[in-house]
């Protein structure tokens, strides 16, 4: 009797949530829209609620049939379990030839013929080099992306270009944005960077800047000052440089510190402390893009805890920023910045003789009146708001979600009780929630003070949102190549033609060097993101399950390694590249001769960059923890620092009254 209400019971279940239909024969077959020539793909056969209940508990052979010449291609068998979730995925089938096939898919006495279309392989990884190749034409990666989609898009439509085109605008961008994750990713983005608006229009900046300010008396004190700043203003590159920048200048100038060191310091702080900040306006759509990887490969792991995890991987930019550091410091340099420094110390040039440098950007937007109070509390308050309602939403939406899963974690050591939280908690809608609040808080504190009316505070913030538009705009590309790239199992023909040659512990340097390569070639850090992690993180996941010689341990560290590799890459290349926004960015508003900012910093770039190779992602990729590999890469940074760079400032140089 029990076994009977059980069955109808699920039976019901069933029919209500519409997992079968009993009008598709008597079983299901979900198959790939397109297939790669000599790359295995896989199908998978769902049995409808009659099929199920004829043969629950039952082990049922199955055959996959080649339908022009009868030749078996796969066969096994397949039980039907008494869960009713029982499917069955068979793998490793290949096709040799491109153009339209067929296959006769035999279930015990049942069988039924499905259509399939194999492409030639290499034309997977035609949309992101495509991507890649305009990028470097154009300098516009909106339009290579969307170039890269389309193409993409028109393979999987049997080369029709019209409905390629179609098809790219109604399906794959359009299903970029129809998931509340990634709404709330791009509802994140877009308010935080309306709360820098409001904070930066009513001074909260600006105070910041004044308060550091007061202790930097001469040359060491100056420069540690404009890095330290750099570093605390981690929620915006751009931002982070205007501000930097413009405000440092006069000081810098006074104690004699070169126009290519300041363009340097703030170069060197604005990305790489906005990429591995877990609050900043690059947070949201470095989520995205992993979240994305994620969802394709059906991998179950949080990508903001992910993401969080990536940091000690992270080589290049926090070799960046401790170098920066340690040259502040120690007041040592090397390569042209030692002249550059030299003669700024010693004649008070703070450019070159023959230094034509860029016009001062043009701040209005974000200037504040120069009669206007600049309280640096107007900016740390709404920060510090994030960063609260971040750390409690992230416990209480984990504490929720472990509750409702009925996960036990009372008992166990507290770092892991929190890894437990902060893994099952909802993070995109936190991040939604604390931008929102910053945000609010913002504009309480601008308009309570009457630094700012409240139609000019909604007018900053709008104007922040505004900014925001083409991280937008590329995230929702992003999303889309990433769909096309799934489609087209890119990942998949990569891993078949590179396994043969390849070893899985190289992918963390070739993928930091292909990031650096592409950034620097477009110019853009985030462009490279989304050409590369729809690629990078599949390798990562797929590869070293081909290697029977790397443990859990290892595989996670290579996964974890290859996504920060791609974010590391990305702003090495963009440090270097001369094409790059943020770098014309530093120059424009530190007052230094572009040239001479991107030849000042190309050593120290490649320095931190060497550092990363060698004692990052080389050793990481062979199975040597990253705990290990950090402190001695902090270590060569100071030799480096101490042994390359020589004496170039004096400390005792004061400013003048």
């Amino acid at each position: 009797m029990i076994f009977i209400l059980r069955h109808t019971i699920l039976f019901i279940v069933l029919l209500c949530a519409g997992l079968y239909s009993e009008e598709a024969g008597p079983f299901s077959v979900e198959t790939p829209k397109v297939i790669l020539t000599d790359v295995e793909f896989s199908i998978k056969i769902k049995p409808s609620v009659q099929f199920y209940f004829e043969n629950v508990g039952r082990d049922i052979p199955y055959r996959v049939v080649n339908f022009k010449d009868g030749s078996s291609v796969s066969s096994g068998i397949f039980h039907i379990d008494s869960t009713g979730t029982e499917e069955l995925k068979i793998a490793a089938l290949k096709i040799s030839y491109a153009g339209p096939d067929e296959f006769n898919i035999v279930l015990g006495s049942e069988s039924q013929k499905v259509s399939l279309r194999a492409i030639p392989a290499f034309l997977s990884i035609v949309p992101p080099l495509l991507a890649i190749l305009l990028a470097l034409i154009t300098r516009q990666v909106i339009v290579a992306l969307f170039a890269g989609i389309w193409v993409g898009v028109i393979f999987v439509f049997d080369y029709n270009v019209l409905v390629g085109f179609l098809r790219t605008v109604d399906t794959y961008i359009i299903q970029a944005v129809n998931s509340t994750d990634h709404i709330a990713i791009i509802v994140f983005s877009l308010v935080l960077g309306g709360m820098v608006g409001v904070i930066t229009r009513s001074g909260g900046t600006h105070g910041i800047v004044d308060f550091l300010s007061r202790y930097a008396d001469d040359s060491r004190r100056g420069q540690l000052a404009t890095w330290a700043m750099g570093v605390f203003i981690f929620f915006d590159d751009y931002a982070n440089t205007l501000i930097v920048g413009n405000t440092m200048r006069p000081l810098t100038d006074k104690l004699r510190i070169s126009r290519e060191k300041l363009s340097y310091l703030v170069d060197s702080t604005a990305a790489p402390v906005a990429n591995i900040a877990i609050i900043s306006t690059w947070i949201g759509y470095e989520l995205g893009l992993i979240s994305q990887s994620f969802d394709a490969l059906k991998i179950d792991l949080n990508p903001y805890l992910i993401f969080i995890q990536t940091i000690p991987f992270n080589f290049y930019p926090v070799y960046s920023l401790i170098l920066g550091l340690l040259i502040a410091l120690l007041l040592r340099d090397f390569g042209p910045m030692r002249r550059a420094e030299i003669r700024a110390n010693t004649t008070g040039e703070v450019l070159s003789p023959t230094a034509r440098p860029l016009s001062d950007v043009d701040s209005s937007e974000i200037d504040t009146d120069p009669d206007q109070p600049k309280r640096w509390y107007n900016a740390f308050i709404p920060v510090m708001t994030v960063i609260v309602v971040v750390c409690v939403g992230l416990i209480y939406t984990g504490w929720a979600s472990v509750h409702e899963q009925k996960i036990g974690i009372s008992g166990q050591p507290f770092i892991r009780q929190l890894s437990l939280l902060v893994g099952n908690s909802d993070a995109f809608g936190v991040l939604s929630w604390a931008a929102f609040s910053g945000s609010i808080v913002a504009i309480i504190l601008a308009v309570s003070q009457r630094l700012l009316t409240l139609s000019d505070s909604i007018d900053a913030w709008v104007k922040g949102i505004r900014s925001m538009t083409m991280a937008a705009l590329i995230l929702v590309s992003a999303w889309a190549i990433g769909s096309i790239c799934q489609d087209l199992y890119t990942a998949d023909y990569i891993i078949n033609v590179i396994q043969k040659f390849l070893s899985p512990h190289w992918l963390p340097l070739l993928i930091f060097l292909a990031a650096a390569a592409i950034s620097f070639s477009t110019g853009t850090s985030w462009g490279t993101m989304a050409i590369l992690m729809p690629v990078a993180i599949p390798l990562a996941y797929k590869f070293p399950q081909m290697d029977p010689s790397i443990d859990a341990t290892h595989a996670m560290g290579l996964l974890l390694s290859s996504t920060a590799a791609v974010l590391a890459g990305a702003t090495f290349g963009d440090h270097c590249s001369p094409i790059s926004d943020t770098t014309i960015m530093s120059s424009m508003a530190s007052g230094a001769d572009h040239i001479d900012h991107v030849r000042t910093q190309l050593p120290y770039a490649l320095a931190a960059a060497s550092i990363a190779c060698l004692l990052g992602y080389i050793p990481v990729g062979f199975g040597i923890s990253n705990w290990i590999v950090f402190p001695l890469g902090i270590v060569a940074v100071f030799l480096i620092v101490r042994f390359i760079g020589k004496p170039s400032a004096r400390g005792k140089v004061k400013a003048k009254k």
